[in-house]
């Protein structure tokens, strides 16, 4: 883990993020058997793309749903890569960075990358 990861998840952990971070296949299997009680949310995010470090602290700053709406992973792709690979292939969604993908009874039932994730229109999918 390089100097700049460790400074970005500690950001993430202290004040920024607004739920929990995606580190492993048996969070990922939580994740899922909470989705068919309240939507989650994945943050496919590289800490070494200017745009997705731009994407996600818009996404933050815009982030107004509590932790009874949302379930919300921030999910660093570059220390996890395994980890984005199961998460392409259990949700059927094509590996992209930044990425969001809402996840309801089980299944990606949206996903947007780039600009297009903070054009989700989360309330819909409450």
């Amino acid at each position: 883990m390089g100097i700049f990861d460790s400074f970005f998840k500690s950001e993430t952990k202290d004040s920024n993020w607004p739920g929990h971070l995606l580190e492993s296949t048996e969070q990922l299997d939580d994740l899922i058997s909470n989705s068919y009680k309240t939507p989650q949310l994945i943050f496919k995010h590289s800490t070494r793309c200017s745009i997705s470090r731009f994407v996600l602290a818009d996404f933050i700053a815009h982030f107004t749903f509590s932790e009874n709406e949302f379930g919300a992973y921030y999910f660093d792709l570059l220390n996890y890569r395994d980890i984005s690979n199961d998460i392409a292939e259990r949700f059927e969604v094509q590996h992209q960075s930044p990425q969001l993908i809402v996840v309801k009874n089980g299944k990606a039932i949206a996903n947007s990358s780039h600009e297009g994730i903070n054009e989700l229109h989360l309330t819909n999918f409450l």
